[in-house]
């Protein structure tokens, strides 16, 4: 069963890359120069109404496990489009080649950094300002309160970076064009001067 749900899981998010791309592509199409940045705003920002609805709405109960499930493939569906739709096809068009193995490797680093931290604030919160405790959680037949307390801490590590991340890349919509053009003539210029050098 684990094995089961684990090729299921990356299925979908083999599923998820590719069709932020294509939709990327459409939309860079119809607006060259923000189509990618719009796409990947709008990903960033469904994590929120489905972090919402995942851990608020749904009833936490075992009869809840469809919803949970649907509502978990939905929402990888829709919020995993960043990397696929707009960072690294920007960052083709944007670095010089000289610097793309750099930039790459520091936006792993960035993004992987970052993560690192949100498992210790979910506790932190959970525990310092929703009232989670661990002696209060049966084995058995587990907590409503100290579930309560968790949900609200995933909620505040996930809305909150969610939304960050959705404004963070708004100055896109300013630097992108002119980055692009710049990016585009120094490429032009080094041709030509390989070009003279022959």
């Amino acid at each position: 069963m684990r094995l089961a749900s684990s090729a299921c899981s990356q299925l979908d998010v083999l599923w998820d890359l590719f069709l932020g791309g294509v939709i990327a592509d459409k939309m860079s199409r119809i607006y060259p120069h923000s189509g990618r940045t719009m796409c990947a705003q709008f990903s960033a920002f469904m994590g929120i109404p489905f972090s919402w609805f995942l851990l608020i709405v749904i009833p936490q109960t075992i009869n809840s496990w469809f919803t949970v499930a649907t509502t978990l493939f939905f929402m990888g569906l829709m919020i995993s489009w960043c990397a696929t739709c707009a960072n690294n096809p920007i960052f083709t068009e944007v670095v010089p080649t000289k610097h793309r193995m750099m930039i790459y490797a520091f936006d792993c680093a960035f993004e992987g950094s970052f993560s690192s931290f949100a498992a210790p604030i979910v506790g932190i919160l959970s525990e310092k300002i929703y009232g989670y405790d661990p002696k209060f959680v049966n084995p058995l037949f587990g907590s409503k309160q100290e579930a309560f307390a968790l949900s609200r801490g995933l909620l505040s590590v996930m809305a909150l970076p969610f939304g960050l991340c959705s404004l963070f890349y708004s100055p896109l919509y300013l630097t992108y064009k002119r980055d692009h053009e710049s990016v585009r003539l120094a490429s032009l210029k080094e041709q030509e001067s390989i070009h003279d050098t022959r």
